[in-house]
């Protein structure tokens, strides 16, 4: 009994993104039939799927799924939440940490939703402003609560391996709605960030 990886992907959008990668890589001077890369096409086919499979997914339906009525009314945090995303500008990836939190006014979410929702904007063409937004608006949109956070700490590879290549540089990018706009608000939110609770 050998491995066996299962994986499932659109054939024809794998067939035709394939042939445009082989043809890419003739063209930058490599042959696309030598060995090493003779499967490449469809393995970039298949992974640029898998990294922008967001687009199949809802994020208000995400959230939806796991709404219950709670009177809590303090501020929840999910903190370092893993980002994967690409830039939309030159298809190179960016990559690192969403904080997300919210004040609930009624209704609270299932908390494995909220990194969920990350990701499903995340795994689309991106860049950070908007996905600090996207994000924010769509958690503002479905809970109503009095308020919601996000701030991305992210590294960009068409920063660090191209153009200015600055490779210790990173980009912070916030966005707050209702509570959050109040400055003690938004500083206990950036202490409890950096705070190290045990």
């Amino acid at each position: 009994m050998g491995y066996r990886k299962e994986e499932y992907y659109d054939f024809e959008t794998t067939e035709a993104i394939s042939n445009h990668y082989s043809d890419i890589l003739n063209r930058i001077g490599e042959d696309s039939t030598r060995e090493g890369l003779e499967k490449t096409p469809e393995r970039v086919a298949k992974a640029l799927q898998y990294l922008t499979h967001g687009y199949d997914l809802n994020p208000e339906d995400i959230l939806k799924s796991a709404l219950f009525s709670e009177e809590y009314d303090e501020m929840v945090i999910v903190k370092d939440i893993e980002v994967f995303s690409m830039c939309e500008h030159h298809m190179l990836p960016f990559f690192g940490k969403a904080h997300v939190a919210y004040i609930p006014d009624g209704k609270i979410v299932g908390l494995s939703k909220i990194p969920r929702v990350v990701d499903a904007f995340a795994r689309r063409l991106q860049v950070q402003e908007r996905l600090t937004t996207e994000i924010r608006d769509c958690i503002q949109s479905v809970l109503q609560p009095k308020g919601v956070a996000v701030v991305i700490e992210a590294s960009h590879m068409c920063m660090q391996m191209r153009g200015v290549q600055k490779q210790n540089s990173t980009t912070t990018s916030s966005s707050f709605t209702g509570t959050f706009e109040k400055d003690s608000t938004r500083k206990e939110f950036i202490n409890l960030l950096s705070a190290n609770l045990k």
